[in-house]
């Protein structure tokens, strides 16, 4: 028995990208940290948010590297002499990756109370009807 894949259908001509990109999502073991939400604010945009608690604005980078959507987090080390008897809160750093489609675009980001929302927006394309011309051969 022959295994029917996205990019070998023969109806789905150059998916091939789509289903290595969902392969290699598969494989990537995201830990849970920090933890967010993806929710959807109107038709055409969605917002991200973090929980970064204990994390400051110049602690954070967001990036967009070629569709990829990419949100670091480092803390700083305390130089200030502190002596923690329990250190409960964790800093340490992380890396959160979301892969966008073609047409949306990363809006503002905002820190409000530990949480980072980053907005993104769906731009709609205009439709295109082309007329493709057949020559003799």
């Amino acid at each position: 028995m022959t295994k029917l894949t996205l990019g070998s259908h023969p109806y789905l001509l150059g998916f091939d990208q789509l289903e290595r990109l969902l392969e290699r999502n598969a494989k990537s073991g995201n830990e849970g940290y920090p933890p967010f939400n993806i929710e959807q604010t109107s038709e055409n945009s969605f917002r991200i948010t973090l929980a970064v608690a204990g994390f400051a604005e110049e602690d954070l980078a967001i990036t967009l590297e070629d569709r990829q959507l990419v949100i670091r987090g480092r803390q700083k080390e305390d130089q200030d002499g502190r002596v923690f008897l329990h250190r409960g809160i964790a800093a340490r750093q992380f890396q959160r990756s979301f892969v966008l489609a073609d047409g949306v675009e990363v809006g503002e980001a905002v820190m409000e109370n530990g949480l980072l929302h980053v907005d993104l927006n769906r731009v709609q394309p205009d439709t295109v009807v082309q007329s493709i011309q057949i020559r003799k051969g």
